[in-house]
């Protein structure tokens, strides 16, 4: 360093380069003083004066660094080294549509095997839990692949998620099973009023268990099927139990249903109930079972379709909103976690749905299955063939008794033969 900032002391300009007949010769200069300066070698500078090295590390703005890394794969080898490849094209435009999914203008026309990988590469990302965001993305994909999307939605005792997210949950079209028990709707829910839309004309199982419904919301649900022969024309299974403000009346506006199948409407308001056992089998067919129904098990109904996950996503984003609130006092923690008091955590059930009902009680209805058309024919054609054989064999057996009992063996067999032939005929 002593030797540098000597030399800087001669001013020394460096070496001059000439060209001249298309070759470079360097010129010394013949300075006094400077010409023994020159012959000693000069320091190199690797960077220019006044530079200065910033050392980053662990920045929280790692998107630069990320955008360069996300195109490849890392693996490791059987050696232990790091070997890296290129991802596909198809990987990365793919990857750059979900993370912009919902600026998309429109899916319709589109295949739908690349938009359900489409769709997968969203929900990774959960672009369909981000507000606003969220909801225009899920709207793209149901407007043009409908059931595919979700084509049956459970959503029992998950009233958090349909207050939260209720403009996501009435996107979902051509459902054909939806289940809201145990979710205190009421009668003025928007989610009820929904349910006469054109949209969920598809659906054909409902499942409106203990939700504070009334007469007034069995005649809002059921007027545009009653008025205009539409909405909930489809449906084939209704549950209507626990809600003890329907009465006698409110199941008269259910007889629009005709093609209703299963109806429980235990734990009603209902006072003259053998009366409504026969409006119900004389309107629409339905007979009162005295077992319970394998129909109404809850199990039966289940969240199915691409969105599948997202329901999932949306009920543990519910979750933490509101675990704050679900602290305990220092009192209570402190004797849970000394053992002297019992934790109780028991999973959410319906109020009014008390699981030691006994079946007399239930008050469910099914639709006897229509005999087979062609089934009354076989079995009369059989019959008949039957009546006619006997026919036949008796008069075969007639004159056959008045010979003698030596012939009684050739008469059995004949007869026996002639049974068969009959069976030969009637078979075609």
């Amino acid at each position: 360093m002593s030797y540098y900032l000597n030399s800087e002391n001669h001013l020394d300009p460096g070496p001059i380069y000439v060209r001249e007949n298309g070759q470079l010769h360097m010129v010394n200069l013949a300075l006094d003083g400077v010409k023994s300066s020159l012959q000693k070698p000069r320091p190199f500078r690797l960077f220019p004066k006044g530079f200065s090295v910033e050392l980053c590390m662990n920045r929280e703005d790692d998107t630069a660094q990320k955008e360069k890394t996300d195109h490849f794969i890392f693996t490791y080898t059987r050696e232990g080294n790091l070997r890296y490849s290129a991802k596909s094209l198809f990987s990365l435009v793919l990857g750059f549509i979900s993370d912009n999914v919902d600026h998309i203008d429109s899916l319709i026309g589109f295949p739908e095997q690349i938009a359900e990988k489409l769709f997968s590469a969203a929900e990774a990302r959960q672009k369909f839990t981000e507000p606003g965001a969220g909801l225009r993305a899920l709207q793209k994909f149901t407007e043009a692949y409908g059931s595919l999307v979700l084509c049956s939605l459970c959503l029992r005792n998950r009233y958090l998620v349909i207050s939260e997210k209720i403009e996501e949950i009435k996107s979902f079209r051509e459902l054909t099973c939806l289940d809201l028990s145990c979710c205190k709707l009421g009668d003025e829910h928007e989610l009820l009023e929904h349910l006469t839309n054109e949209a969920l004309s598809s659906v054909t199982q409902l499942h409106l268990k203990d939700n504070c419904l009334s007469d007034a919301g069995v005649r809002k649900m059921t007027a545009p099927v009653r008025v205009m022969k539409r909405g909930l024309e489809n449906l084939t299974l209704l549950d209507l139990s626990c809600n003890p403000e329907i009465t006698d009346a409110g199941i008269g506006y259910l007889f629009s249903f005709r093609k209703l199948n299963c109806l429980d409407i235990s734990g009603t308001g209902l006072k003259d109930i053998k009366a409504i056992k026969h409006k119900l089998q004389t309107h629409i067919g339905l007979v009162h079972s005295k077992v319970p129904l394998k129909e109404f098990d809850h199990s039966n109904c289940k969240t199915e379709g691409w969105a599948d996950q997202i329901v999932l996503q949306w009920e543990r984003v519910t979750s933490e909103a509101v675990k704050p609130r679900e602290t305990r006092e220092p009192r209570t923690a402190a004797q849970h976690f000394y053992g002297k008091r019992a934790r109780t955590e028991a999973p959410v059930k319906c109020a009014l749905a008390d699981t030691h009902m006994n079946s007399s009680e239930k008050l469910q209805f099914y639709k006897e299955k229509a005999p087979d058309c062609h089934g009354p024919l076989l079995k009369r054609e059989a019959v008949s063939s039957q009546e006619s054989k006997k026919s036949k064999k008796r008069a075969f057996e007639e004159p056959e008794k008045e010979q003698s009992n030596s012939s009684q063996s050739s008469k059995q067999k004949y007869v026996c033969l002639a049974v068969e032939d009959w069976d030969l005929l009637n078979s075609y």
